[in-house]
């Protein structure tokens, strides 16, 4: 009985974590979703100012595996920033694969980005050291996994802080914790992530933020 017990147990996790991995995005909810999102998210070169004045990330065409990810990292304090934080531990599973499915399409079914110019040589040289490319793919747009996000295009004031934030240490409040990205920028100064940052958000890109109104 006992076996038969643990047995049934297991798989009834095994089924759940099964549903879990299956949630799928439903991106006409997703719409119905985001009052809060186009707050930020919905006006073109908002800017936040915590804790340094930056424009907020455009999301939309960013790829769905990205938002979720970005969500419960949030979510779970990885990402250390209080109002999405605050907003995150509002949404459910589903509420975020629906918002990230939403997001994923906003604005019309991504374009093809023509080639963007190539780097300065000393640019080039610090995508090269930092492996940029092995992860975020061609010309930054095509990450090699969903659940990593386009960064051609971005805003590049964004660019900069988020990348300086997986320095911080010891911050109940700023910071990114990633042991991998952590890694990474650690090897630059912070005007060595400027560059890079400015040469990633002259490319051409997928993301970018559509008006939305405050007001439905």
């Amino acid at each position: 009985m006992k076996i038969a017990l643990t047995l049934t147990l297991a798989l009834a996790g095994a089924t759940f974590a099964a549903q879990a991995q299956e949630i799928k995005g439903d991106a006409a909810r997703g719409a119905t979703l985001n009052a809060t999102c186009i707050g930020c998210h919905g006006i073109p070169g908002y800017q936040a100012s915590f804790p340094e004045v930056y424009r907020v990330p455009a999301i939309s065409g960013q790829n769905d595996k990205y938002i979720i990810a970005a969500l419960n990292a949030y979510k779970k304090g990885e990402r250390r920033h209080p109002t999405m934080r605050a907003i995150s531990g509002s949404l459910s599973e589903q509420d975020m694969a629906d918002l990230a499915a939403y997001y994923a399409t906003h604005g019309g079914e991504p374009a093809v980005p023509a080639a963007g110019k190539a780097p300065p040589p000393d640019v080039a040289a610090l995508l090269a050291k930092g492996a940029c490319a092995s992860c975020h793919g061609e010309q930054f747009n095509k990450p090699i996994d969903g659940s990593y996000p386009k960064i051609a295009g971005q805003y590049p004031d964004y660019l900069f802080a988020a990348l300086k934030a997986y320095k911080v240490e010891g911050n109940p409040n700023v910071g990114r914790g990633n042991a991998i990205m952590s890694a990474q920028v650690r090897q630059f100064s912070n005007q060595e992530l400027k560059a890079i940052a400015q040469y990633l958000g002259s490319l051409p890109a997928d993301v970018h933020t559509v008006a939305q109104s405050k007001f439905r």
